[in-house]
């Protein structure tokens, strides 16, 4: 298979901008920002997987506000003054011929939380003597995430306004860092989407009571962002295609309704992922299978009649490829294998023979590794470092 005959490596345009292949890093917490501010960790950190060959580089959860922080660790944007640092990264990525992309979000009633790998806890008082003091939480209503939580404040209609504004805000700044693409974070039961399920969103006013109710805060949250975007960039938007909570939550057949009104609005394209309405999605989903979410990816596509993003356990380029191929998504996001392989998209390209000769390498790398292709080919192994048949 050569790189045209690809689908996976194949360009995919949206409004004024070309994705130079189908593959997307995944939003992951890193939580190494402070106060809210990026530094040359981030650098380093999103650098890497442009120079690995991921098409489009998406950032972790970027908070629109102080409170809607997840940790202590998150990224912010919202003060100009967060602008420099983020551009010099979007130029890092640029300058290697990737996408910069940016995920803007509320934690909402999940805010003031540990990092992932200290539990997903409350903080407490003991934090707060270490400088990690929690920070009032809010959401659609007054039900916390689970025991041990603190109670979030329902929002107002006029301070739901104001988070609205914060979004359209960072939007801007992210135009003004470099940003090509904005995904917002609509899952995993932040704030936007504990407005969307009924199982956390009991409001009797117009944010509330049925499901055109539910869905206004996001479409709200939509067109401010687009207000304030662009024309010609894209606008993807994360959701969690079922909400993990139990009977009665939100389902598909929602996402699909969602997703429709979202296409109005001037979303392009729809992340489908699942799950964490209370618990972390991660922890949620494991044990699912290879693939897990990708069905709904595909619902939703053709369901809704427009583009989308699978994710969750992409492992290899023959799965990757064949979910493109099969039209089954657009995109393919990939998250903790990125983590594991940051050159990924250089791999499977050879896995796939789409690349054979290391061109698409960074330059000072490739020509090491096509004249170590070489000397590997005539002791009888392949570019990878595998003996052939």
């Amino acid at each position: 298979m050569s790189a045209i005959q690809s689908a996976l490596f194949s360009p995919f345009k949206i409004r004024g901008v070309t994705f130079p292949n189908r593959i997307v890093l995944a939003p992951m917490m890193q939580c190494k920002a402070i106060n809210g501010d990026a530094s040359d960790w981030h650098l380093v950190h999103y650098g890497k997987f442009a120079l690995g060959g991921f098409g489009t580089v998406l950032t972790e959860a970027v908070a629109v506000e102080p409170n809607g922080c997840i940790t202590t660790g998150c990224l912010g944007l919202w003060s100009d003054d967060q602008i420099p640092m983020l551009r010099r990264i979007t130029d890092y990525i640029h300058a290697q011929g990737s996408l910069a992309a940016i995920q803007l979000a509320h934690a909402g009633r999940k805010a003031a939380t540990h990092r992932p790998w200290e539990g997903y806890g409350p903080l407490t008082a003991e934090d707060a003597s270490r400088g990690e003091a929690p920070w009032p939480i809010v959401g659609p209503s007054t039900l916390s995430i689970g025991e041990g939580h603190a109670t979030p404040h329902a929002l107002t209609i006029d301070e739901i306004q104001e988070v609205v504004k914060r979004f359209g805000e960072a939007a801007r700044r992210a135009d003004a860092a470099g940003f090509d693409m904005i995904e917002i974070h609509g899952a995993h039961g932040y704030l936007i989407a504990s407005f969307l399920t009924p199982l956390v969103n009991d409001r009797q006013d117009a944010y509330g009571i049925d499901r055109d109710g539910r869905m206004r805060f996001a479409l709200e949250v939509t067109a401010e962002i687009r207000a304030n975007w662009p024309a010609d960039k894209p606008l993807f938007f994360r959701v969690s295609s079922e909400d993990g909570g139990g009977p009665g939550g939100w389902d598909v057949e929602d996402s699909v309704v969602l997703a429709l009104k979202l296409h109005q609005a001037g979303v392009d394209v729809v992340d489908c992922s699942s799950g964490g309405l209370r618990l972390s999605a991660v922890l949620q989903n494991q044990g699912r299978d290879v693939g897990f979410q990708v069905p709904y990816a595909d619902r939703i596509k053709h369901s809704a009649n427009m583009p989308t993003m699978a994710v969750g356990l992409i492992l290899d380029g023959p799965q990757a490829e064949a979910i493109i191929r099969e039209d089954k998504a657009d995109f393919v996001a990939i998250g903790r294998q990125a983590m594991y392989d940051p050159f990924w998209p250089h791999h499977v390209a050879q896995q796939l023979h789409a690349n054979q000769d290391f061109k698409k390498w960074d330059l000072s790398a490739g020509w090491w590794l096509q004249k170590r292709a070489g000397a590997l080919d005539m002791i009888g192994y392949d570019p990878t470092g595998v003996r052939k048949n």
